[in-house]
């Protein structure tokens, strides 16, 4: 893929209720979050309004969000693309999913009632679904939906943007840990949350969590695959 390839973008229908600036934001921060958007594939506001059919003025305030979220880098030839990816910035935003998301969990765990429990179930049946029919995008949102609902269970938790914050900068690199999800992921750790929800244990929930996010860069395990990914994915939007 070079620098001026044709991209796809996921358009949903606007609410009458949600302003263009705020689609045009959700709909690029989607495209961002679900690797849409390649690292290094360099992006216009004239090419964006035209894909998106908007005016360059809600594309370049919703630009400017993204870019102060780290998701995006604007340039001076107001040119926007993904930020390449190191290895030492890999591990460190894994290391903080895992210690932030733990704790969501665990502090999400009292209020997760029989509702939400059978909510859970649905969401990963559905996960199992589209890992059979190879459909890595929807695994990719459909897991994001799964922790979300996991964690908003707690009606005190103020972790679900820096969370979000996470997901959006390591979104365009974690595609390729989908492609491999079945090389790595044996065990369905998602199985293992919602028994440990059933069994009223915290500290599994943690574990299962845990291991769930381990588990889905255990393509990137040691520094030699690691720098491998990274010269995959740099390759990848060349």
């Amino acid at each position: 893929m070079d620098k001026k390839s044709p991209i796809q973008i996921t358009l949903t229908e606007r609410d009458d209720s949600v302003t263009i600036t705020q689609w045009v934001y959700e709909t690029l921060r989607g495209a961002v979050m679900n690797g849409q958007i390649l690292p290094g594939r360099a992006l216009t506001i004239r090419e964006l309004a035209a894909l998106l059919d908007v005016s360059p003025m809600p594309i370049r305030e919703a630009l400017r969000q993204l870019s102060a979220e780290s998701a995006l880098e604007i340039q001076g030839n107001r040119r926007v693309m993904v930020p390449t990816m190191t290895a030492m910035k890999f591990t460190e935003l894994c290391e903080a999913r895992i210690a932030i998301e733990s704790h969501a969990a665990a502090r999400a765990w009292p209020y997760i009632d029989s509702t939400r429990l059978a909510e859970l179930h649905s969401l990963d049946r559905l996960i199992d679904q589209a890992q059979e029919c190879g459909n890595l995008e929807q695994i990719s949102i459909l897991n994001q939906n799964f922790h979300r609902l996991l964690y908003t269970a707690n009606p005190h938790q103020v972790t679900l943007p820096l969370i979000e914050s996470l997901w959006l900068q390591l979104g365009p690199f974690m595609r390729l840990a989908t492609s491999k999800l079945e090389e790595h992921y044996v065990i369905d750790r998602h199985n293992e949350a919602m028994l440990a929800i059933e069994k009223q244990d915290a500290f599994a929930l943690q574990l299962a969590i845990t291991a769930d996010i381990r588990e889905g860069i255990a393509f990137a395990s040691t520094p030699e695959l690691l720098h491998r990914f990274i010269e995959q994915s740099r390759t990848a939007a060349h």
